[in-house]
């Protein structure tokens, strides 16, 4: 099969895995280049799905939804969408087929012209641009094609020609850095596939067993398993469910160390205390365990413990917003600080047994992100400014892990890797994924990584109030459907439009719909995170939290970017006619709740508590929730404590201010409200149990975000040879 065709004007190199039109390079992951490949070859006949998965996923069990997210992914590359087919034809209930014309490289003869940006042997035409330190394009090489030359003095402008562009390649090679990533991924395989959620995949330290995290959705709890990765056999560690984090293994393998987290039998400063657990690993394959208390912490939050070399255990511990890493001695129980920035804060950390060195990535006070090598006894090796490339958005956090390659450590943004070298280089590795994958973890050998893979499929629905008040039905009607995320719907006011967010073309953007279909509405890139939507007064444009970052969108798709020096966490309320935002930012590495004036963009501070969501009546009154699930509003000297509302309170699943109403849902599932004017608490219904968010509120209906399913798994990759 040839390794380079043409689609109409789309070069395709299976080589470099790349689509290429107008010297614009998209990356495309292996097995979606693979299903267009077989479509080409059967082109303009009917591919069936079941066809598809058994040439492009032999001797693998997937699901169809892999096939629907892989052409999804190429007709966003070709310009296609679900609705007008000019490459890939969808035929309900029969398949697909590629309906525009083949032309194979191997079958090309020398004097045929190609698309433009692609020379007559098929590669990428040479582009050497060299940049200043400033950023600015100071040369660039000729981008002339060669073509055949029948006359004899054109022979000598050929070789002149040549000339130029071997010198600018050879030039431009020795300009461009050296690319440090050599990491090559080959098959990826599945390790646990069953109804629950499974992560926190990690390796034995002698390779033979995965350990990790199975979820029950029913108990909303989990357990700790192992698998034998010869034999296939599941293991249950633990005797009984509870709330268990990341675990990690002694140097000897024998013993394995967790966090678990409960509520306090008497919260003061937090709702959740957190213990450090340990068990015998070998015992508990004989039969799960109960496992020993290390350290209980009830007004600090403690995660991520590593066991380290000199048998201490190395764990994050959380006071007052900001992190520490510790060090616990389990044989004088008492802990140290390893490291800790009074200026700034700690993001994450991973340790090397090979090495007996820490990684961590850190923001400082000047906003910037680091990444920090030390030793267990908190010697700093170094601390170097992380350089992020296009790909990545400046405040994406980076979580890194350590690698086979030397001076390197590995990171996911979602559907990209990237390997993080110690002085703060970022290389792509090249290998976009179907799905979000994350969590990287090579085994022992360096030849094999963990990563945790799935999706999470909800659904937007509109329901009116009078049904939910009059009757206990779960069966409300869905507005907005796909087999990925669709969240946060809000209606427009004075208007019919609902704006969402939604998953379905790959990457999470805005969309709108007026109920008779839907309509994309921005174009952010790949790997995009959006945390917060508001429509304006008039319904003419939304604000967008994108990339912790704000950004307007205009119903015409025109855009105003709000560029701030620290990152947008959560976008809780616009108020468009005043031009403020309210805002939970990260100032110093520090989740703060302020307010922006978009005018001028002078951020105002507000306080200096944890809120975990915010909202503002009509009447300008601030409505925010604590970390311990307590209900404020804002008072004429102080912030006051709405004690109504003691036990109504969710955080993760929000609340909304209307019409100096506030409306919310409590553990019971029960839609609840409470007027700020008088303070009349009501139980207004019933609500599903897969509810996940409240979004929106008016007179006659309700917006939710309902959960269809959350599916994690551990899956392995094997590196090439």
């Amino acid at each position: 099969m040839a390794e380079q065709y043409w689609i109409g004007g789309f070069f395709i190199d299976l080589s470099r895995n790349q689509i290429t039109q107008n010297n614009q390079s998209q990356i495309i992951a292996p097995k979606a280049l693979a299903v267009l490949t077989y479509l080409a070859e059967n082109q303009g006949k009917v591919v069936s799905q079941d066809a598809l998965l058994a040439n492009v996923w032999p001797d693998t069990v997937v699901s169809p939804n892999t096939l629907q997210r892989s052409i999804a992914q190429l007709r966003k590359a070709l310009g296609d969408d679900s609705k007008v087919q000019i490459y890939i034809k969808t035929h309900a209930k029969q398949g697909y087929s590629l309906e525009c014309d083949v032309r194979w490289h191997d079958k090309v003869s020398p004097g045929t012209a190609e698309p433009t940006g692609i020379d007559s042997a098929g590669q990428d035409v040479v582009q050497a641009s060299l940049v200043n330190e400033a950023g600015n394009e100071t040369k660039s090489a000729a981008d002339t094609t060669a073509k055949p030359l029948s006359s004899q003095p054109g022979l000598a402008l050929i070789a002149i020609v040549l000339g130029i562009i071997f010198l600018a390649v050879m030039g431009a090679g020795y300009l461009i850095p050296e690319q440090t990533s050599k990491l090559s991924f080959g098959e990826l395989r599945s390790l646990t596939a069953t109804d629950n959620k499974e992560l926190a995949g990690i390796y034995s330290p002698d390779g033979q067993y995965v350990v990790f995290l199975r979820y029950s959705g029913e108990f909303c709890q989990n357990n700790i398993w192992a698998k034998n990765i010869n034999t296939q056999e599941e293991t249950r560690l633990t005797e009984n469910l509870g709330s268990y984090g990341s675990h990690s293994f002694s140097k000897d393998g024998k013993q394995l160390v967790f966090i678990e987290s409960a509520d306090c039998n008497k919260p003061i400063t937090q709702k959740q205390c957190y213990k450090l657990m340990s068990f015998d690993f070998h015992k508990a394959l004989e039969a799960p365990q109960s496992p020993r208390l290390l350290m209980e912490c009830k007004n600090s939050t403690i995660i991520k413990p590593k066991w380290l070399n000199n048998n201490n255990v190395a764990l994050l511990q959380e006071f007052s917003n900001r992190w520490k890493l510790a060090s616990y001695s389990i044989a004088d129980n008492k802990s140290t600080v390893i490291y800790e920035r009074q200026d700034g804060n700690i993001i994450d950390y991973d340790y090397s047994v090979a090495d007996d060195l820490i990684a961590l990535t850190s923001i400082h006070h000047d906003g910037h992100y680091y990444i920090e090598v030390l030793k267990p006894d908190g010697q700093l090796l170094s601390s170097h400014r992380i350089k992020y490339p296009q790909e990545i958005a400046n405040f994406k956090l980076i979580y890194p892990n350590f690698s086979p390659l030397e001076n390197q450590l590995i990171f996911s943004t979602g559907r990209q890797l990237f390997t993080l070298s110690y002085d703060g280089q970022v290389s792509n590795i090249s290998l976009p994924l179907d799905e979000p994958m994350g969590s990287p973890v090579f085994h022992p050998d360096g030849k094999r990584m963990l990563v945790i893979k799935g999706h999470y499929d909800s659904d937007i629905v509109s329901v009116p109030l009078s049904q939910i008040k009059q009757t206990q039905s779960q069966n409300f009607p869905v507005l907005e459907r796909s087999i990925l995320g669709e969240d946060s719907a809000i209606l427009q006011p004075n208007g019919e439009l609902i704006a969402y967010e939604s998953e379905r073309s790959g990457d999470e953007q805005l969309w709108i719909t007026g109920g008779k279909g839907s309509q994309q509405l921005s174009r952010f890139p790949m790997d995009t995170y959006i945390s917060g939507m508001e429509w304006a007064a008039d319904g003419a444009s939304l604000l967008v939290n994108a990339n912790y970052a704000l950004t307007r969108v205009y119903l015409d798709a025109r855009q105003q970017s709000f560029p701030l020096p620290y990152p947008v966490a959560e976008l809780f309320q616009w108020d468009s006619k005043n031009n403020s935002a309210l805002l939970l930012v990260r100032i110093k590495g520090v989740l703060t709740l302020a307010e922006l004036n978009l005018a001028n963009l002078e951020l105002r501070i507000i306080n200096d508590k944890k809120v975990n969501w915010a909202d503002k009546s009509e009447n300008g009154d601030l409505v925010y929730i604590d970390d311990m699930d307590r209900f404020w509003q804002s008072g004429p000297a102080e912030d006051l404590h709405i004690e109504a509302l003691d036990g109504q309170g969710r955080s993760e699943r929000r609340f909304l201010v209307k019409d100096n109403v506030i409306y919310g849902i409590n553990d019971d599932f029960q839609l609840w409200s409470y007027a700020l004017n008088g303070g009349r608490f009501e139980i207004i219904g019933e609500l599903p149990n897969n509810i996940d968010y409240l979004t929106d509120i008016d007179q006659t209906q309700l917006l939710m975000t309902v959960r269809v399913s959350a599916k994690k798994e551990v899956a392995e990759f094997s590196l090439s040879e």
